[in-house]
């Protein structure tokens, strides 16, 4: 059972909405369909302009997943998402997922998964390693050492991530190895062209509990959706290049936002991560914020 706000609650099967069951003490049953209908309006609203972009690019609306991207927003917000069927959530800050863990925990999770899609500290490591299901933006060889290094210490045993995902299947963290495609200055992701990026795929063969799923990236900031083409078509390109040279599979790309998503899926994106356009503008501003 999870409880959505003061007096809401909504009895959960596999992270879906049903039924509503007993109420607690002090508090009072509604029907799941009296919930705000803002973020369950926007969510269906992303999802149909998702199947839309895939069918256009003569793809299965199925194999883009869509990431709410659920950073700034209190676990109120979330839980809302959850009730209205979103299972796959990113968050910016280890600190602030932390904050938001024990109440959701409290909740019932469910089968919600939750990624890292911000810039880890080495000193949040550890933590990140126990909190997340994965961590999206391992951007140096240095990083992956240290989560593999945590991971381990962890025994395999890091919530949730022994049954659910492909790579989680033998107990290892999943991680997308996050690309600096626009060669920007200040921001973080391994340059394309580096010999780095070789060094973190090479190290896959060693790292125990990591388990390298593909790429991930935030090209510059366009004001036109189209203008970010070409980032999108050259990070698919570098995954191609990247899977033919090192042999592993690297299935996933994640592209796209809430305001070029359609354009990332077009060119290949299987994760788009919808911040803005699901639950609206964020409440405050966060540090190292990343654009939804």
């Amino acid at each position: 059972m999870a409880w959505v706000g003061e007096n809401i609650c909504i009895l959960q099967s596999s992270g879906h909405a049903s039924k509503v069951v007993g109420a607690m003490p002090g508090r009072t049953c509604r029907s799941p369909m009296s919930i705000s209908r803002n973020v369950a309006d926007n969510l269906a609203e992303v999802r149909e302009r998702i199947a839309s972009a895939a069918r256009r690019a003569g793809r299965q609306p199925g194999e883009v997943a869509l990431m709410a991207v659920s950073k700034t927003h209190p676990a109120s917000a979330i839980l809302e998402a959850m009730a209205a069927g979103q299972l796959l959530f990113g968050e910016n800050r280890v600190q602030e997922f932390a904050g938001k863990y024990e109440e959701l925990k409290a909740a019932g999770m469910g089968d919600a998964r939750f990624h890292l899609i911000g810039h880890l500290q080495s000193n949040k490591v550890a933590r990140a390693a126990e909190l997340f299901d994965a961590i999206d933006s391992v951007d140096s060889l240095r990083l992956g050492e240290r989560l593999n290094e945590a991971s381990i210490r962890l025994g395999h045993t890091r919530l949730g991530h022994i049954q659910l995902g492909q790579g989680a299947q033998s107990g290892r963290l999943e991680v997308l190895i996050e690309v600096n495609i626009g060669g920007e200055a200040g921001k973080s992701g391994i340059d394309p062209a580096s010999d780095e990026l070789q060094a973190v795929l090479e190290a896959h063969s060693r790292w125990s509990a990591l388990a390298i799923r593909g790429l991930m990236a935030v090209p510059p900031i366009t004001p036109e959706p189209e203008s970010a083409r070409p980032y999108f078509r050259r990070l698919r390109e570098l995954r191609d290049h990247l899977r033919a040279r090192s042999g592993l599979q690297l299935p996933e790309l994640s592209m796209g936002m809430s305001h070029d998503f359609e354009v990332a899926i077009e060119e290949g994106s299987t994760c788009v991560r919808i911040g803005t356009a699901i639950f609206g503008a964020r409440p405050h501003p966060a540090a190292e914020e990343r654009p939804g």
